[in-house]
């Protein structure tokens, strides 16, 4: 698993931290910032934190 990050369509919602903390942070602008592009493990809630992304961008990339 791979896991990528748009800040271009990020909105700053936060759902993606509250969802997965150790693989997602916010920047100072609120925006998304990919912590451990490899999941940290954590590949259901990654999953879930893409899902739940209103603006959708956040994308697993399957291996």
């Amino acid at each position: 698993m791979r896991v990528t990050a748009d800040n271009e369509r990020c909105i700053g919602a936060g759902q993606c931290v509250l969802t997965a903390p150790a693989v997602f942070d916010q920047d100072d602008d609120g925006l998304v910032t990919v912590l451990a592009p490899d999941g940290a493990g954590l590949t259901d809630a990654v999953r879930r934190a893409g899902d739940l992304c209103p603006s959708r961008a956040i994308t697993v990339h399957e291996n």
